[in-house]
């Protein structure tokens, strides 16, 4: 309900410009621009923790950038969700290349814990990842959202923890999903292509213990090639990253 109400107030509000406040528009060019204008790019925390994947991002977490994915994330502006999958799938993009092989790239979302996704009214992450995966299969490459991954225990809040409690904060926290365990049994993850998919990257620790879980599931320890149950190149894509260290 909450869902449908954000999605009908969106129609029937006054709409300005959640990057710079310019009214009759919900993403003004100049924003957009900020957002996807430019190609997507490696980026690396330092410092860089154990196991992270390669991560790619398409904007420094700043300004107009900042103010979308809070809009979206935390105000509930889901029309914000096209924008940045747009953005998320030109990081897939630079981080993939054009993959060949069988099978469609699966993009992964690190879990949200429950009571936030119940607060926000919706999974944010998970939104972004499926207008990524539209994105991508208008381009044709085919994509889908694969949630693999849950959270096994609780965790802190992340906000002003430094790189090193983060790591201890998340360590052991995201197991792969009963469904997602039966994939890797079975090697229907063969020859597929996992892009793990968070909507910010900070210190990396996150990532790195969503891309930990995946490997050990897939008996592959910490080498981003997969081997055994799956065979999976593991990478990382956020809209948006940080642009100083977190130490």
């Amino acid at each position: 309900m909450r869902n449908a109400w954000q999605e009908l107030s969106g129609l029937l509000l006054p709409v300005a410009c959640a990057g710079c406040g310019r009214p009759r528009t919900e993403l003004c060019t100049d924003c957009g621009a900020a957002l996807h204008g430019v190609q997507a790019r490696r980026v690396r925390p330092s410092p860089l923790p154990p196991g992270l994947p390669a991560v790619y991002a398409a904007a420094p977490y700043e300004n107009a950038v900042r103010a979308v994915l809070l809009a979206h994330k935390e105000r509930g502006a889901l029309g914000l969700a096209g924008a940045l999958g747009r953005a998320l799938a030109g990081c897939v993009r630079a981080g993939t290349g054009r993959p060949g092989g069988v099978g469609p790239l699966l993009l992964v979302p690190v879990p949200s814990a429950r009571s936030s996704t119940a607060a926000r009214g919706h999974d944010p992450v998970r939104r972004i990842a499926a207008a990524a995966a539209r994105d991508l299969r208008r381009g044709g490459l085919p994509a889908q959202v694969l949630p693999l991954l849950r959270q096994r225990r609780a965790v802190a809040d992340q906000s002003g923890l430094g790189a090193r409690q983060r790591r201890a904060n998340l360590a052991g926290a995201l197991e792969l999903t009963a469904g997602g365990g039966r994939l890797i049994r079975h090697g229907l993850l063969r020859h597929d292509r996992v892009i793990l998919v968070d909507d910010l990257l900070t210190t990396g620790s996150t990532l790195a213990e969503a891309a930990r879980a995946v490997r050990q599931a897939c008996g592959s320890g910490r080498e981003p090639s997969v081997h055994g149950g799956c065979r999976a190149a593991v990478v990382a894509a956020s809209p948006s990253a940080f642009e100083i260290d977190r130490n």
